[in-house]
């Protein structure tokens, strides 16, 4: 798996053995980078927070684009301990918190990244407990057949890519 643009483009980061973690691809990496870039302009300075990190491949391609700074939230101890591999490999600008990503409190994220597991509902809880900056961005991975919604977001756009969807979400809450 590989970096796909900005000052670590091309670089390889590493994914943990077997399929509890499952890296967002690069093709659909490319794809919401792009879809972010023509709504947001530029990552410098954001501050973003990457929930269900696992690789942290979401969170390292924003900080190869120029954020400031991310958060990176995972639980399991495969996915975590090559999360800390990548971030030190990059020498990342970040945080890795060893907790569940439904309990995580943080913020405020100019941008957030949640990959949960498929089918489970958890990437819209995981919001509940963040500060969001005003106007912030969430994107979320889910199933095909999933439907995402969260009070204080609107939907921007949703994108099929194989069996994942996107769903970009604004903040419109106070």
């Amino acid at each position: 798996m590989r970096i796909v643009a900005g000052k670590w483009r091309g670089r390889v980061i590493k994914a943990p053995p077997g399929k509890s973690t499952r890296p967002t691809s690069e093709r659909a990496r490319e794809a919401l980078f792009s879809m972010l870039a023509s709504r947001i302009g530029s990552f410098e300075e954001l501050q973003v927070a990457d929930l269900f990190a696992g690789t942290g491949a979401l969170g390292l391609e924003a900080l190869s684009r120029g954020a400031a700074h991310c958060t990176f939230v995972e639980n399991d101890r495969a996915a975590l301990d090559v999360l800390k591999a990548n971030v030190a490999l990059l020498d990342a600008p970040a945080t890795v918190r060893a907790q569940s990503a439904e309990h995580f409190s943080g913020g405020p994220f100019d941008l957030i990244f949640a990959d949960p597991p498929y089918g489970s509902g958890l990437g819209q809880r995981a919001l509940s407990a963040l500060k969001f900056a005003p106007g912030a961005w969430v994107s979320i991975e889910t199933a095909v057949g999933e439907d995402v919604t969260a009070d204080g977001f609107t939907t921007e756009a949703t994108k099929i890519y194989g069996k994942a969807k996107i769903t970009l979400l604004r903040f419109s809450g106070g």
